[in-house]
């Protein structure tokens, strides 16, 4: 088993140099908008807080490892529940003012956090969790806005860039998150998140200067048919699912590979950390892929991909190893959801694409839920099998050919 320090690692470096370059690209693609740089630091503070929740939650317990391990899941997973219930009603509610809601959302997720700061007991930490889901996300407004682009190939174009601002925050954030739960405690962590969250809002207060032009006009939002949008429903969350599973279960996947219990944390934001940089990178490549071969085909191509991925997690006998694995699996989740949310958002209202948006955030619930259920009773391989079965069973929706869909170039 591998042991080398993984603060050597973590510091300047290859990877934190291609992190750096990632993000100005990213910024770049947004044309330097504040709410581009916004969408960034919110995601960073998620992944900062996010990485060490199952490990806070561990500490914090009076109850078994068994126990303790289901309701790890509930109270990782319950604040998307409820976020991916309340996405649509943001959606509505945003869509005549997008800046003021954006601002709002991020305020109250920010506060949230000091609620996770303050909590006692695993009782005290689920109703704080309940309360950020009950904020909504913040990226169904920015979808709201990619949609309004009359291009498809725009849409596109910024639905990837919006997932990859979220994902390169994705990609800095745990390893400090890990680093700082590490050094300073759990608690100071979530404090940390939470400054960062209301940075974000006031980024987009004080530098948006409009949400709407109210010279220009807006296109009539067109209802998607109830099969396509259960199609992308479906696809995106199956799809996601096998990407947010991963780090509720960290600290049992870590332990069984043969991690040292007092580098758990940090090593969890290194296998983050390197995973989300294939998160990145396939959101980049979206565009181009879509450009080279049917849309239709290229989804089920993926899909299929994944699923193979999903299953040689079983595989490896190192963490390294394990890395290595993941990343490839990611990289070939990451094109699918923009490339099934652009098909969706140019032409639909706010609350259709709070649907959409909705089915990325069901699975950081879903997934949570069905890995550490799995891994209270079962061991890894099986929980791998029910993920990659997910990605198969949508198989037949991504090459299901629907109206407006013939031009998909193939």
């Amino acid at each position: 088993m591998e042991t080398t320090d993984p603060h050597a690692r973590a510091g300047p470096g290859p990877r934190a140099l291609s992190a750096g370059r990632l993000a100005a690209r990213v910024i770049g693609a947004g044309g330097g908008s504040s709410l581009t740089v916004s969408m960034f630091l919110g995601s960073f503070a998620w992944a900062f807080v996010f990485i060490s929740l199952p490990f806070f939650i561990r500490e914090i317990s009076t109850a078994d490892a068994p126990t303790t391990l289901r309701l790890t899941g509930w109270i990782v997973g319950v604040t998307s529940l409820l976020t991916m219930l309340t996405g649509p009603a943001w959606g509505r509610l945003a869509a005549g003012d997008p800046k003021r809601y954006y601002v709002l959302i991020q305020l109250g997720q920010g506060l949230g956090f000091f609620g996770m700061a303050v909590a006692r007991s695993l009782l005290e930490l689920f109703a704080a969790r309940i309360v950020l889901g009950f904020m909504g996300a913040a990226s169904t407004l920015a979808f709201v806005i990619a949609g309004r682009e009359r291009d498809a190939r725009e849409v596109q174009r910024h639905v990837a860039a919006i997932q990859t601002a979220m994902t390169v925050g994705q990609i800095l954030g745990p390893l400090g998150g890990a680093m700082a739960a590490a050094r300073l405690g759990f608690r100071m962590s979530f404090v940390v998140g939470g400054v960062t969250l209301l940075g974000s809002a006031a980024f987009v207060h004080w530098g948006v200067t409009a949400s709407v032009d109210p010279s220009r006009p807006v296109a009539t939002a067109r209802r998607p048919r109830f099969g396509d949008l259960a199609v992308a429903f479906s696809i995106i969350l199956g799809s996601s699912t096998q990407m947010f599973f991963l780090p509720s279960v960290l600290p049992q996947v870590l332990a069984g590979l043969g991690a040292a219990e007092g580098s758990l944390v940090e090593l969890s934001g290194v296998v983050v950390f390197a995973t989300a940089i294939a998160a990145a990178l396939g959101a980049l490549v979206t565009p181009r892929l879509s450009a080279m071969l049917p849309e239709r085909k290229l989804t089920a191509g993926l899909l299929a991909a994944a699923a193979v991925g999903s299953v040689a997690l079983a595989w490896p006998r190192s963490v390294w190893t394990y890395t290595v694995v993941r990343f490839v699996q990611v990289l070939c989740v990451a094109p699918i959801f923009p490339l099934v949310v652009g098909r969706i958002v140019q032409q639909a209202g706010g609350g259709t694409i709070g649907i959409v948006n909705s089915a990325r955030i069901g699975a950081s619930f879903l997934g949570p839920i069905l890995a550490t259920s799995v891994l209270a009773s079962g061991s890894p391989t099986t929980l791998y099998v029910i993920l990659a079965a997910l990605g198969v069973a949508t198989l037949p929706l991504a090459l299901r050919r629907t109206p407006g869909t013939a031009s998909d170039h193939g």
